[in-house]
């Protein structure tokens, strides 16, 4: 039926294939259960020199005792007044480092800001804006060693979305 030539190259292409197969087939399926993944963020606040570890989601989750240590060492260290800091913020900030290849520490240089803290800062500083998202713990000024901070803001400006994250220098918003 075939030519000697023709049935050796047919049988190589069935090996081939039925090889190929064979491996698709014993290969698991990879698929991730979201419902169990935990989501983890290392902080380093800069002023208080306090480190944290610490889950903040599980699945869809957000895990409470996780972001109540957050919004502690995000506090307003010049009041000592803790804030509880918007989901979305870590969520977006997870996103960023999982972007950028840096799951390290995020060296915190502001979290939330009291409204008096944040006045006391608008008279010394034309930088910091008098309704800043920094009041409502829904913004974060930081520096992630080891990533730039230009690579940080193109980055989260590729993510955004149309979101209000923007990144200018160090600080993230959400």
């Amino acid at each position: 039926m075939f030519g000697d030539h023709k049935w050796v190259r047919f049988n190589r292409l069935f090996y081939f294939i039925s090889i190929c197969i064979l491996l698709l087939l014993s290969v698991p399926a990879r698929a991730v259960d979201e419902s169990n993944q935990e989501r983890r963020l290392s902080f380093y606040n800069t002023h208080t020199h306090e480190r944290l570890t610490v889950i903040y989601k599980k699945g869809d989750d957000y895990v409470m005792e996780g972001m109540q240590k957050i919004g502690y060492i995000l506090r307003d260290h010049r009041a000592n007044e803790v804030h509880a800091m918007d989901p979305r913020l870590m969520d977006f900030l997870y996103d960023l480092l999982t972007e950028v290849d840096n799951h390290g520490e995020v060296h915190i240089i502001s979290g939330y800001r009291s409204p008096k803290t944040n006045a006391e800062l608008c008279k010394k500083s034309n930088g910091v804006a008098r309704h800043s998202r920094h009041i409502q713990g829904q913004a974060l000024d930081f520096r992630l060693p080891g990533t730039d901070t230009a690579v940080l803001r193109d980055t989260a400006r590729t993510m955004n979305a149309g979101a209000s994250a923007i990144i200018r220098s160090r600080i993230l918003y959400r």
